[in-house]
């Protein structure tokens, strides 16, 4: 009886392997169709693995649909004498027990685009029971691995922790921040320390879900103990948002008419396709999007996911590969006379040096379809007394080079021989950026950021002009001009 009992188990596990390698393989499928749909050659260096890492992602970023929190909780009860009411809060009275800043990355669920969560999570233990507090942080992971709305989110964290611990009650806070579209991030100038450009831009929301004692505002204090201990880390967290409506979704996707960049005319959706004034339409980019959804296990026409594939090919198509060059002649066109430190630029301690900071964009990372974003820095010997090139100039040089796929490499030195086609003495570019690649995937190094460098000319050979330039940086970033 064991040993069939054995095989049974074995079968199932081999089933289980040979589903999710046709899954992968699906995907894989829609993801050069949708790099053709781009204008990309999937076989070519740098996009041939593309499918594969792609299919990973979205496999490893909805794990949570293959979990379950109740298996996760089991074995991680602890016995803790409490009081002798039979309420039994552990530690004594109003034993309120707390994990903050619980960082998380999940998949929105209107456009595919991961977004990222800080989560915190309060419970009051009940019938002298306790449970591991690293538990808490796992079974918010498995909901936060499936394709998801932040409020569905926080009430099935709610919920699962309330069903599981059998508590007197249970609080779930969470911070969310989606990314924006590529042109609402190219708006914002301010962006200087990584502190700031981080989440510069980003559309953000606040939710929450409470269950037992924390629901009892008017006999109980659970709620304002809970808020206020967040506060002591300087979390503030607001309520009041969590009653969005679709037409008034945090996701940015969701906006009636959405402008894209690259120089393309505006598009929007006709009768479930993507169309352009040029009439063109894309149906095999939205097939492919819906059979990845299909392929992850998901209804594509579950009410929450209809339009979805659609976004998702519209956020794509921000980054169509364009047979549009950008004229090197644009930015002699925009070379001005400049005062120092007038209108952001930064005249550099030294003759002959200006420097342009915190230029920001957006662009999408090549091998994994997953946005990375930052600001460019920009340093240049030029060739007349005062003159320059206008700050609006170059943002629109960044924004150009940024809206295709990209890696932070080629996107460095394709700025710096830019600029340098124009300012022949010396060009000098420093990229810092977050790569959700990083953060929303297995290795998750939240807070990472990489930085890259182009030298030219004669920041090349003059180690003193480096550093001034360095130093600009360091100084610009530092004060937040």
């Amino acid at each position: 009886m064991g040993a069939a009992l054995e095989e049974e188990m074995e079968e199932e596990g081999e089933l289980e392997a040979e589903a999710e390698a046709e899954s992968t393989r699906a995907i894989e499928e829609a993801v050069k169709v949708l790099l053709q749909g781009l204008g990309e050659d999937h076989e070519r260096e740098g996009l041939c693995r593309t499918p594969q890492r792609v299919a990973k992602a979205f496999r490893e970023g909805t794990s949570g649909y293959r979990q379950k929190a109740k298996d996760i909780v089991q074995g991680a009860l602890f016995t803790e004498a409490g009081l002798k009411d039979g309420q039994g809060y552990a530690g004594g009275a109003g034993g309120l027990v707390i994990v903050r800043d619980i960082n998380l990355f999940s998949f929105c669920e209107s456009c595919l685009l991961p977004f990222r969560v800080h989560c915190h999570i309060g419970y009051v233990p009940s019938g002298q029971r306790v449970v591991g507090l690293s538990k808490l942080s796992r079974v918010t992971d498995v909901f936060a691995k499936r394709l998801q709305d932040p409020k569905r989110l926080a009430d099935e964290v709610c919920s699962a922790l309330h069903s599981s611990i059998k508590p007197a009650g249970v609080a779930v806070a969470l911070q969310c921040w989606h990314i924006q579209l590529p042109d609402a991030l190219r708006c914002n100038p301010d962006a200087m320390s990584p502190s700031k450009w981080d989440m510069q831009g980003w559309a953000q929301a606040s939710f929450s879900s409470c269950a037992g004692v924390f629901e009892d505002g008017n006999i109980s204090s659970f709620w304002d103990d809970f808020l206020t201990l967040l506060n002591l880390r300087d979390i503030n967290f607001e309520k009041g948002n969590e009653h969005l409506s679709v037409a008034h979704s945090w996701c940015p996707a969701r906006s009636p008419e959405l402008s894209l960049c690259n120089g393309r005319s505006r598009r929007n959706f006709t009768n479930g396709r993507i169309s352009s004034k040029s009439g063109s339409t894309y149906p095999a980019m939205v097939s492919a999007a819906a059979s990845v959804l299909q392929s992850l296990g998901e209804d594509p026409l579950r009410a929450e996911l209809v339009g979805t594939p659609y976004r998702y090919v519209q956020w794509l198509m921000n980054f169509k590969t364009s047979n549009l060059q950008m004229k090197l002649s644009d930015l002699n066109v925009g070379k001005v006379k400049l005062q120092a430190n007038d209108s952001g630029e930064v005249a550099i301690g030294r003759s002959g040096i200006y420097s342009e900071l915190s230029l920001p964009f957006c662009s999408l990372c090549e091998h994994h379809l997953l946005p990375f974003h930052g600001v460019v820095h920009i340093g240049y010997f030029y060739e007349e007394e005062g003159e320059g090139i206008e700050r609006t100039v170059l943002q629109s040089l960044v924004h150009f080079y940024s809206c295709k796929l990209q890696v932070q490499e080629r996107f460095t030195r394709q700025i710096a021989e830019a600029v340098y086609s124009i300012f022949s003495r010396g060009v000098m570019v420093v990229i810092e950026a977050a790569h959700m690649c990083m953060i929303s995937r297995g290795i998750k190094k939240v807070g990472s950021s990489t930085v890259t460098i182009a030298v030219m000319g004669q920041f090349s050979t003059d180690p003193a002009a480096k550093s001034l330039f360095l130093e600009a940086i360091s100084t610009g970033t530092a004060s937040g001009r």
